[in-house]
């Protein structure tokens, strides 16, 4: 059996990069996997969330999956926190992963910065519950984005020093996926930085929230250069940070459209990029309108996305207590 484990973090509004990096993936991957996609509330908290956003953020983050396509009926979407199994495993592994294996995660000095000292704990053991997260599942497979491959690594690295350690066979060594022509979404405003929902400027990103004429406002004022549009995609790292922002304008069409940037750059290459962005406009509404209205729909049922959650928690509960049971065997916890 391949078994998907993916999250999302509940941390505010979900953007166009959230899409193209990771849901539209995990759409496609209902094909052929059995899929659990988690809300990761938990990981939210390791940096300090107002409890009644956190709710809704939670809530609308599965409304969002929901309206992507996401098929909760032969599928999963799980609250994280709805599972104590996650917390529970996760101290395991926090006996198990070495303090040198956490100092050489990328994820943990990016967020902390210069902040280090008054980082929370629950950070810097970030990738010891994102671990338990997908082993609690004995997940096969997890798409990712190439800034938290790492941490796929990390989580293969505790399984297999768990197996050692205790002469077992029992966690596998989950392999990452990473797809598509747009994994990693850059501003809208500045090609060299991610598209975050986090950036001061909404005019960096695209809301699923955003309606028709708040996309086409957005894209008309992406930041491009004088050029032309480029008529190949970029033969190297180099070539693409001398252009960033056509590189990303020219990624995002590829993935919505789901064709190559070659692709792309054949039928667009040389043209203005008003031509170009008049195009994109077109088809970035055209795919995410559906979206946000199904989106808002159910923004305005919140029971019916609370049934779901609950649904989600029971199945995973059932799938993750014998797991847990069996590693507190193997450690040898007492069960009176």
């Amino acid at each position: 059996m391949k078994r998907i484990f993916s999250g999302i973090q509940p941390s505010g509004g979900f953007t166009l990069g959230n899409y193209l990096g990771a849901i539209k993936n995990w759409v496609a991957l209902q094909k052929d996997f059995e899929c659990i996609y988690c809300i990761v509330d938990m990981h939210a908290i390791t940096m300090f969330q107002k409890p009644e956003e956190l709710t809704a953020n939670s809530r609308l983050g599965a409304a969002t999956l929901m309206a992507a396509g996401i098929d909760y009926r032969k599928h999963i979407i799980l609250l994280q926190s709805s599972v104590p199994a996650h917390a529970q495993l996760a101290w395991v592994f926090n006996c198990v992963a070495r303090i040198g294996w956490m100092n050489r995660m990328t994820q943990f000095k990016d967020k902390a910065g210069k902040d280090r000292e008054t980082a929370s704990l629950g950070l810097y053991a970030y990738p010891s519950l994102m671990a338990a997260d997908i082993l609690l599942y004995k997940a096969t497979h997890v798409p990712v984005g190439e800034d938290q491959k790492q941490h796929v690594e990390l989580t293969r690295d505790i399984a297999q020093k768990f197996n050692h350690d205790y002469g077992v066979n029992f966690f596998p060594l989950t392999e990452p996926l990473i797809f598509g022509e747009a994994t990693r979404v850059m501003s809208l405003r500045d090609g060299t930085k991610k598209m975050s929902k986090s950036d001061p400027s909404d005019y960096s990103r695209i809301n699923l929230t955003d309606d028709a004429d708040a996309i086409a406002d957005k894209i008309r004022k992406a930041k491009t250069d004088p050029h032309p549009l480029p008529d190949a995609p970029p033969a190297s790292e180099k070539v693409r940070a001398e252009r960033p922002e056509a590189y990303n304008l020219m990624g995002i069409y590829a993935a919505l459209a789901d064709i190559s940037v070659a692709e792309v750059a054949k039928a667009h290459g040389g043209k203005q990029f008003s031509a170009f962005k008049s195009a994109l406009t077109e088809l970035a509404v055209s795919k995410l309108g559906p979206i946000t209205s199904e989106m808002r729909r159910l923004t305005d049922d919140p029971g019916a996305v609370d049934a779901v959650l609950r649904e989600g928690a029971e199945r995973c509960r059932a799938m993750a207590e014998p797991v847990l049971a069996e590693v507190y065997r193997i450690v040898g916890f007492l069960k009176p």
